[in-house]
């Protein structure tokens, strides 16, 4: 087993930083990816990862990504909600990585809702 450089740990720390950088702080958008065991079986890691390119590429740092369970809705997932500042919640289901990109280039950076994605707009009542 070839042994690890320091140079190798700081390209390591450097990754690591960038991508907690954008699961935190205050941001515009905040867009979570529901990530339960049936999330997960039905691609929500890919679409988690698909985000985190388009983001990375898009070289834009207003966008924070959050994880969450699921939202017992197991047979529309995998499912994302984005959250704009000043804008009402919208839930995305069945999305997959060509979905993902879709709602990060128009709604994430336009602002056009992808309708035909939708599941539910706004939040839950208590």
């Amino acid at each position: 087993m070839a042994k690890i450089k320091i140079e190798d740990l700081k390209k390591i720390k450097e990754r690591v930083q960038a991508e907690n950088a954008l699961r935190h702080g205050d941001r515009r958008v905040r867009v979570t990816v529901h990530m339960g065991t049936c999330g997960i079986a039905a691609g929500a890691r890919e679409v988690m990862t698909t985000l985190m390119k388009e983001i990375e590429e898009a070289q834009v740092s207003d966008v924070v990504v959050t994880t969450s369970g699921c939202m017992g809705l197991c047979s529309r997932e995998p499912e994302i909600t984005v959250e704009i500042v000043g804008e009402e919640p919208i839930v995305y289901e069945y999305v997959n990585e060509n979905k993902m990109r879709q709602i990060f280039r128009r709604h994430i950076l336009e602002g056009e809702i992808q309708t035909p994605f939708v599941l539910a707009r706004g939040k839950e009542q208590s």
